[in-house]
């Protein structure tokens, strides 16, 4: 035993002239290992706590909140603050448009490819094709539904292009606006719900909408019944994305508003689908009457010139 003392106090003898000789080391006690909080604890004893968190945003979200806000710390009313709603690459909007054509199942959009840099370039140009692609195309349906007709007139409809955006830019703004105003409404009434910004919720809406500007050129097709479905093929697909992306975000909430906030979410996309299809290229057709000639009673008429 005394052995043993004088071993460790030798040992605390040459620590303390290590110390001594330099007062900047840094010392490292090796008795027992850390305790970890409990919080840690609980969060590593839940099995499927860290997909939950993956999949609602929740882990580093704040961080990324922080980076966000630093990016856009110029006043609202210059030029350089809209100016980073823009800042993105040909690479990211493509990937953007890969997620929102080919969801993954159990993926969040938002967290996958979204949060780390929201942009409103995207769905600006997607809104944008996507009106011209539906004035356009609904055009080319009505000449070839027609064609053929001798009593029939082209007449290209030039109404259409402001009816579809007036339809489509308000579906990818207003939509996004009443949902984040009741995602934050919810957030305050419930804790643990999940909030999005609403330029995140801008960009869902806009790149889910991706998929229809190839299904309006293909809507062309005089066969009511392969535009049907291509518009329902299309509204699952699209609808997909939106329901995965809001689903956790609402899923803690009441299960009464939950399941009806998540289908009033589709709805509304099914609206928008159905409606389009059935205005721009499924309107009824009109009967073009004859043109009215003039009968011929025999009647000459005689003129006299002076």
């Amino acid at each position: 035993i005394t052995c043993l003392v004088t071993y460790s106090f030798a040992e605390f003898d040459d620590a303390a002239n290590l110390l001594a000789a330099n007062p900047d080391a840094t010392t490292i006690s090796i008795d027992e290992p850390a305790e970890i909080p409990k919080n840690q604890r609980d969060r590593l004893q839940e099995p499927g706590r860290e997909e939950d968190d993956e999949l609602l945003g929740t882990d580093d979200s704040d961080k990324t909140e922080l980076l966000a806000g630093q990016k856009k710390s110029a006043p609202f009313w210059t030029f350089e603050y809209y100016q980073t709603f823009f800042d993105v690459d040909t690479y990211q909007v493509l990937d953007r448009i890969k997620g929102s054509v080919f969801p993954v199942p159990g993926k969040n959009f938002v967290r996958l490819y979204i949060r780390s840099n929201p942009d409103l370039y995207g769905p600006f140009w997607i809104c944008a094709t996507l009106v011209f692609t539906i004035a356009v195309s609904g055009n080319l349906s009505n000449f070839f539904i027609h064609l053929g007709k001798p009593t029939y007139r082209y007449v290209p409809e030039f109404r259409k292009v402001s009816i579809a955006a007036t339809t489509i830019y308000a579906y990818a703004w207003l939509v996004p606006l009443a949902l984040w105003g009741f995602l934050m409404w919810r957030n305050s009434k419930v804790m643990n719900i999940v909030s999005y910004s609403f330029l995140e919720i801008v960009c869902v809406y806009g790149y889910s909408l991706f998929i229809y500007i190839p299904t309006a050129i293909l809507w062309i097709i005089p066969q009511k019944v392969v535009r049907w479905v291509l518009m329902i093929f299309s509204l699952c697909l699209s609808g997909s994305v939106l329901v995965m992306t809001f689903w956790p975000a609402v899923r803690d909430d009441n299960r009464r508003i939950a399941l009806a906030t998540v289908g009033t979410v589709v709805l509304l996309h099914a609206l928008l689908s159905v409606g389009c299809l059935a205005y721009f290229f499924d309107a009824p057709e009109v009967d073009f009457p004859a043109p009215l000639i003039p009968p011929h009673n025999g009647t000459t008429v005689v003129t006299r010139s002076r």
